[in-house]
């Protein structure tokens, strides 16, 4: 799950902004991103590192393990009693071994490898802008072929899972949120804002939820990952951009990214998922990985507390009705390999190459128990030439972009086209942006099945899944001679497509 450029690890590409113009009948520029606010990693002492301390749920093993946490340094800063875990700060260099031993606690460890400090944006470049008249095209074009959208032309990838067809049937209920835990997303944008929930948002930077007015919007335009999420599962068919997958649903934002380096940590995630859960969110999309570590290691108590705590975040979620969606990565990993090579750990610091084993070593959250894990494919049907994958991992398969396979549109592009903060668009690719497709999916099955658990939805995913099979040929994914991976299984599931890429039209029937 590499990096975008400097931070974003699953969305691949600069993207190509399409700004909203008065020729086309869009909106007037709407109110820019919320500014940076105030957390609990910008007050941090110097030298304090954050730690998930996991204990025993009972309220007298909590409250014992809190005067430990202080006793050796620490600073609970909050405690989720209702699956034990507990985040604390503390500048103290023995204070995970001295928490490890404390009776009650059955894994604690720093969720970084880097101490906590004041905050400031990375930036990650300018977007690239498309003209007026390259605009102007799409919009003629989408009007020509009857779409309800201007840009809709270039959206191959809703035709690709039957999604314009779907919506013609059941936009989808909302009655249904799909929680995006992200960078933050732009409500105020002309395509999200009919289908936003605000009540259902928060910013759960440092491990505390947010829910002031605004504070779940992206920092800056540059953190648009969130936003492109969102309107790849929610966007309106209101004439105006694009159309999510699922149209009628409504969507919500839980930040969860650092503003200093953008990363997604654990106590962050942890939050997100309670969040999510204790407000009636049916489905989460996580298009990241838990940071600092791409695999968490179980033979690492600093990695392995981090599985534990963010495991039981969304085993709780799971339990109270939500379903959880992420994406496989942008490695072109196998996941069901006997040994992985991992550069870019830890992403805080300093990485290290080390030989991990992903039976063991799992990528939080992809790998967690009950997670729907998604890779991706392009307008071909193939799998898109980053996207990890692994028999017995990937569950479902759905169009995440792909510059080497390009479609027969205006634009021309393989990635995926969706909003953007301050009223834009752009195109990025990435299995983040497959997992967006999915979570539509989803919540248009949710919207038909509303009784069905996470469980049963999960199944009726794989249920009416398109399976293309293996390829027959040797798998080239850039065209440069060379085999890039190995699919294996079979025609009804296997590495590449798990149980096969999902199909919107289907899943409103």
């Amino acid at each position: 799950m590499a990096h975008l450029p400097s931070r974003r690890r699953l969305a691949l590409a600069v993207p190509v902004v399409l700004s909203l113009t008065a020729s086309l009948g869009f909106l007037p520029t709407a109110a820019s991103a919320a500014p940076v606010t105030t957390s609990a990693t910008q007050t941090a002492d110097a030298g304090t590192l954050a730690y998930v301390v996991n204990t025993k749920v009972d309220h007298r093993t909590i409250e014992s393990v809190k005067k430990a946490i202080a006793a050796a340094g620490g600073t609970v800063t909050v405690a989720y009693e209702k699956i034990g875990v507990l985040v604390a700060h503390s500048a103290n260099p023995d204070f995970g071994p001295a928490i490890r031993a404390v009776r009650g606690v059955q894994s604690a460890g720093a969720t970084r490898t880097a101490p906590l400090s004041l905050a400031g944006t990375t930036d990650e470049g300018a977007a690239q802008l498309l003209s007026k008249a390259d605009a102007a095209r799409t919009a003629t074009a989408s009007a020509a072929a009857g779409e309800s959208e201007p840009l809709e032309a270039d959206q191959w990838d809703l035709r690709a899972i039957g999604a314009d067809k779907a919506a013609e049937i059941n936009p989808g209920s909302e009655k249904v949120t799909v929680a995006v835990i992200d960078t933050g997303v732009d409500d105020t944008h002309p395509d999200l804002a009919p289908n936003f929930s605000a009540s259902q948002s928060a910013n759960c930077v440092g491990g505390v939820a947010d829910t002031s007015e605004g504070a779940w919007r992206p920092y800056t335009a540059e953190d648009y990952h969130g936003t492109h999420v969102a309107g790849e599962i929610a966007a309106a068919r209101n004439g105006v951009g694009v159309a999510g997958v699922a149209p009628g649903v409504k969507v919500s934002s839980i930040k969860v990214s650092d503003p200093k380096d953008g990363l997604f940590y654990p106590e962050n995630v942890v939050c997100a998922f309670v969040f999510a859960a204790d407000h009636g969110v049916e489905i989460t999309n996580n298009s990241y990985y838990v940071d600092p570590w791409l695999y968490n290691c179980m033979d690492d108590p600093d990695q392995k507390a981090i599985v534990d705590a963010v495991n039981r975040a969304q085993l709780y979620a799971q339990k109270k009705g939500t379903l959880n969606i992420a994406s496989a990565g942008n490695s072109n990993h196998d996941l069901d390999a006997d040994e992985i090579v991992d550069t870019s750990s830890p992403d805080d610091s300093t990485p290290v190459t080390r030989t991990v084993d992903p039976h063991v070593c799992l990528d939080v959250p992809t790998q967690l128990p009950g997670v729907v894990t998604v890779s991706a494919t392009g307008v071909k049907g193939t799998k898109s030439y980053y996207s990890s994958y692994g028999l017995g991992v990937t569950d479902v398969a759905a169009p995440g972009g792909d510059r080497y396979q390009i479609p027969d549109t205006p634009s021309a592009n393989g990635r995926i086209l969706s909003t953007m903060p301050n009223n834009a668009y752009g195109f990025l690719q990435g299995t983040s942006m497959a997992s967006p497709h999915v979570a539509g999916v989803a919540a248009l099955l949710k919207s038909t099945h509303p009784y069905a658990s996470p469980a049963m939805l999960q199944a009726l995913l794989k249920a009416q899944a398109d399976n293309p099979g293996c390829p027959t040929e040797p798998y080239d994914g850039n065209g440069d001679g060379v085999v890039d991976a190995t699919c294996v299984g079979g025609k009804r599931v296997n590495g590449f497509f798990g149980f096969g890429v999902v199909n919107a039209l289907r899943a409103v029937k």
